[in-house]
């Protein structure tokens, strides 16, 4: 066993160490279950770990995270996430978190094959395609790139909004919100890119509708909400 590798166990034993010293109830709490008020889907890069960017504890935030924070339909990791975040957990915020010098969008903007990572990376080339004009005309290819990592959020916290587990809670009561953020690496700052969530919504109900409701006539969408 390698040196990096045993160190792993030395740090948890140290990190039980600290929590019971913190709270001698800790695990027991723990142990109760869980009731996060986020769901948190993000990149699968090693510098970006959620709770700690998002200063939040063990059992606050739900975790989903893969290359580029990716929301597709026929990926069932994905899905089977945010679908048990909504209907058994019942979070109340979903957020889609990219990050600035994403390798996954970087990647999706060269003409190279990448094998198995095709399939992938086809994705994002479609939110390329959807956004062609805006983003052919930055002239700056790092700036260009970095558009891309926006709009790649957007268009996964849309696709978030076209589940049918969303769109049928929120009838009921006015959550999930869907929250659209990036992560600047260089300076640890958590970007909101306020997508207006309530708008998009409307929008998508014209042609994802799965509920057959009017969800702006929902009983409680005028709710004042925490």
């Amino acid at each position: 066993m390698s040196h990096s590798y045993k160190k792993i166990f030395d740090n948890n034993r140290e990190w039980i160490a600290q929590k019971l010293h913190e709270d001698a109830d800790f695990f027991e709490k723990m142990n109760e279950g869980q009731s996060p008020e986020y769901l948190y889907i993000g990149c699968s890069d090693s510098r970006v770990t959620a709770e700690e960017l998002m200063g939040l504890k063990p059992g606050e935030v739900f975790v989903h995270r893969n290359l580029a924070n990716m929301v597709n339909a026929l990926d069932m990791s994905a899905t089977s996430v945010v679908n048990y975040a909504v209907s058994n957990l019942k979070v109340k915020h979903i957020i889609v978190c990219g990050h600035y010098d994403c390798g996954g969008v970087k990647a999706a903007m060269e003409s190279k094959n990448f094998g198995i990572l095709n399939p992938w990376l086809r994705n994002i080339r479609d939110v390329y395609r959807l956004h062609k004009d805006e983003l052919n005309n930055i002239e700056d290819q790092h700036q260009r790139y970095n558009r891309l990592i926006e709009l790649n959020v957007e268009e996964q916290c849309i696709n978030v909004i076209k589940m049918a587990c969303v769109q049928e809670r929120y009838i009921e009561e006015h959550y999930p919100m869907v929250h659209g953020w990036v992560f600047d690496i260089k300076t640890g700052k958590l970007i909101d890119l306020k997508i207006d969530f309530e708008n998009i919504l409307k929008d998508v109900q014209k042609i994802y509708d799965l509920t057959n409701s009017e969800w702006t006539m929902s009983k409680r969408f005028n709710k004042n909400l925490k």
